[in-house]
């Protein structure tokens, strides 16, 4: 299903990006990949290492004429999310993405599609391949595990890099440049309860089942009042728990912290004495839901059946009470609006996964924010909320956000450009979203920083997709500015 995208304009990025795209290439399992780009850069005759964590740098000397330029790092992050539909049978660690054309879109088949970071990849590799591209001395730095933790950033020694001025291929706007970003830090919470057997013939068992959320992005679609499938769950079994008297076999929704989770399934028992008032209410709760995110999530599927069990394993009542109200009371969404950048998430948090089974729960959370002091109130706050339920609370993976310079040179050059190649001025934005920018800038807090990317949609879900004109657009902009970069002494 790849074939068609090999014909797209520019075509050697499009086809640069369909070899990368047949190679698993998920976060924390980046061995293959990392050997493609070691054989990429070394097949080209170029300078190519592999630094102490995995991080692959490519180098190229200046075109003749260009010698005289500052030295530009162009970055990208190798690894993909890896999330697919429930009902997909594709296999991450041995298939190759299955991508299609539609009208001016390029999207995967019920997968994520790895334009995030692949489209940004692509492009560094037909650059570094090309013989006709006017460009001063060029490190490629291509990063592992950006998605879930970014070590490859944070493994980065300082001293491996000499350029000047970097370019990080990896916001998703067309006509945004990008100065900041969020800085993020996971939020894992983690207890132990009592279990009970149950007469089975006194319960039914019964499985609820949420699909059909659009998930997406945790920083980038955070505010946009998408459900998050564990929170809604929690609200079903909440309401639904004291009133009939339901007890939880188990709970699991979402794969990972940086999507909002789209898929949420629990396994209850009722007493058969309140099945038939506990269905009719269940059945309200649905409807509600459906009518209070009609606009959001018109997909949404929220089912119910019965199904059959010889053993019914539960927890105990009361820890049933204090796990399902400390999820409920974990904050999940928006936490503050920045009072400094119009429209810009300050705070936030994502419910990502819950995993509730066998005697253990088990809920992750990432939060994020551009403001350090807001980024461990969210934290504290989760904790608090946790830790009164009785679980234990851990912090980790933990990275800085990117404070904007609007000062920056390199900033001047991009805004100029993009006003005399499109007519219009650009958006300079700060995102939501988790950028290497800050901290890579730990290491070389000289370097001259910003970043930009073609439009792609969805990221982080199956429905993810990029958009053909814009890949164009994005190209074109980045051969520009590597015609304009500074002089050395400017």
């Amino acid at each position: 299903m790849s074939t068609p995208v090999r014909y797209l304009t520019p075509t050697a990025l499009w086809n640069h990006f369909a070899d990368l795209n047949a190679i698993p290439r998920a976060s924390k399992k980046e061995a293959k990949v990392i050997q493609f780009m070691l054989d990429f850069g070394k097949k080209l005759g170029l300078s190519t290492v592999k630094d102490s964590v995995g991080n692959v740098i490519i180098r190229k000397p200046a075109t003749p004429g260009m010698e005289n330029k500052k030295a530009v790092v162009l970055q990208s992050h190798l690894d993909m999310v890896h999330q697919k539909n429930s009902d997909s049978n594709f296999d991450f660690d041995t298939q190759g993405i299955e991508m299609d054309i539609d009208g001016d879109w390029v999207k995967a088949n019920g997968t994520t599609l790895g334009a995030d970071n692949g489209i940004g990849v692509a492009t560094i590799m037909t650059i570094l391949a090309s013989d006709n591209i006017e460009h001063p001395e060029l490190e490629a730095l291509f990063t592992i595990d950006e998605e879930t933790g970014m070590t490859g950033a944070m493994g980065l020694e300082s001293g491996l890099l000499t350029g000047e001025i970097l370019l990080n291929l990896d916001t998703e706007e067309d006509d945004e440049i990008d100065i900041g970003c969020a800085g993020g830090m996971d939020v894992t919470a983690v207890c132990s309860y009592d279990t009970q057997t149950l007469d089975a013939n006194v319960y039914e068992v019964m499985e609820i089942v949420i699909k059909g959320l659009q998930g997406g992005h945790s920083g980038i679609d955070i505010h946009r009042g998408r459900g998050n499938a564990n929170k809604l769950m929690t609200r079903l079994l909440f309401s639904q728990n004291e009133k009939y008297g339901i007890r939880l076999l188990n709970f699991t929704g979402g794969s990972l912290r940086n999507a909002i989770p789209r898929e949420s399934f629990a396994t209850i028992a009722i007493p058969n004495a309140m099945n038939e008032p506990f269905l009719a209410e269940l059945k309200s709760r649905i409807e509600d839901i459906r009518k209070e995110f009609s606009s959001v999530e018109p997909q949404i599927d929220i089912t119910f059946h019965s199904t059959a069990a010889t053993t019914v394993t539960c927890m105990s009542q009361a820890d049933q009470q204090k796990i399902l109200k400390a999820i409920y009371a974990a904050h999940n969404g928006v936490f503050r609006m920045s009072p400094d950048i119009a429209d810009l998430v300050e705070a936030s948090n994502n419910v990502a996964k819950v995993d509730i089974a066998q005697g253990s729960a088990t809920v992750s959370c990432l939060t994020r924010s551009s403001v350090e002091s807001s980024k461990w109130d969210v934290a504290n706050s989760l904790r608090s909320v946790f830790e009164l339920a009785g679980f234990e609370v851990t912090f980790s993976g933990d990275y800085p956000g990117w404070m904007p310079n609007i000062h920056s040179p390199i900033l001047k050059v991009l805004t100029e450009l993009y006003e005399k190649m499109h007519h219009s001025k650009a958006s300079v934005v700060a995102c939501h979203a988790g950028l290497e920018c800050g901290i890579l800038g730990r290491n070389y807090p000289n370097i001259d920083m910003i970043s930009y990317g073609p439009t792609i949609k969805g990221a982080h879900s199956p429905d993810e997709k990029v958009n053909i004109p814009s890949v164009s657009k994005f190209w074109d902009f980045t051969i520009e500015i590597l015609k304009h970069i500074p002089d050395k002494n400017e």
